[in-house]
């Protein structure tokens, strides 16, 4: 697999947190080194769970207003919460959106909608995420990939919980990252310290961990482990050069 330009990016799945203390969590997983939050929004329809919905996105933004939020739509009509996550929009110092809005193709594509989804979401001036579950077979999504800011590759089957990372999706990222060597591809499932080099030298480079960030021992040890698998098989760095490792104790 040849390197990539992306920057390795950890995201903390909330749905593994405290949701009662949901914004002092989020902050706890940013103090040890989290790039970002994966938040979860279920339906109870697309998937079985249902979770939260887009006002407390809207209330984490005043909290986190300079923090990249991924909203990973698990919703059976992301066409009509495009708007209200939008409330949560914010910009970095270059002008680009800190808000993504990530939906899953299998919620689209049968319905003729994927390309209007994708319109909708930039018109709003968000980012666009594309998901797609394991069954799904990846050329669905390599037509709209050029048009998305981030692929998403589902590494366990979406609203069921106890499942172990799927490597046989593996592949997909890296077809996914044959075509797009600057794109932002994430993984979701599964991913921790045991499983980060498998999706790493795959070619991904956003990483949605749950229980490997908040049931750790160590949070910024885990954290830190995971970038520098990034950094030494997506982004090519000698041992030397990878980021420190970090913990605790170091922070």
């Amino acid at each position: 697999m040849p390197c990539h330009h992306c920057t390795g990016l950890i995201g903390p799945s909330v749905l593994d947190c405290d949701k009662a203390n949901l914004a002092q969590e989020c902050q706890r997983t940013l103090d040890a080194g989290a790039d970002y939050i994966h938040l979860d929004v279920m339906d109870g329809n697309f998937v079985p769970a249902i979770s939260f919905g887009p006002s407390v996105i809207t209330n984490l933004r005043s909290h986190f207003p300079t923090t990249l939020f991924d909203c990973h739509m698990m919703v059976a009509k992301p066409e009509t919460q495009i708007n209200d996550i939008a409330k949560a929009n914010a910009t970095d110092a270059n002008g680009r959106s800190i808000t993504q809005f990530t939906f899953h193709i299998e919620t689209t594509e049968s319905r003729g909608l994927t390309q209007s989804v994708i319109d909708q979401i930039k018109a709003a001036g968000m980012r666009v995420g594309l998901a797609l579950n394991p069954a799904t077979p990846i050329e669905t999504v390599l037509k709209y990939s050029d048009q998305v800011d981030m692929v998403l590759v589902m590494t366990v089957v979406p609203g069921l919980g106890g499942q172990s990372f799927m490597e046989s999706m593996m592949p997909k990222v890296t077809t996914v990252r044959n075509k797009h060597m600057d794109k932002d591809i994430e993984v979701d499932g599964g991913l921790k310290p045991a499983t980060i080099d498998i999706a790493t030298k795959a070619g991904a480079n956003m990483i949605v961990s749950g229980s490997g960030i908040f049931k750790a021992e160590d949070m910024a040890l885990n954290i830190s482990t995971m970038r520098r698998s990034i950094e030494k098989y997506g982004n090519g760095k000698k041992d030397d050069e990878l980021s420190m490792v970090r913990n605790t104790n170091n922070l």
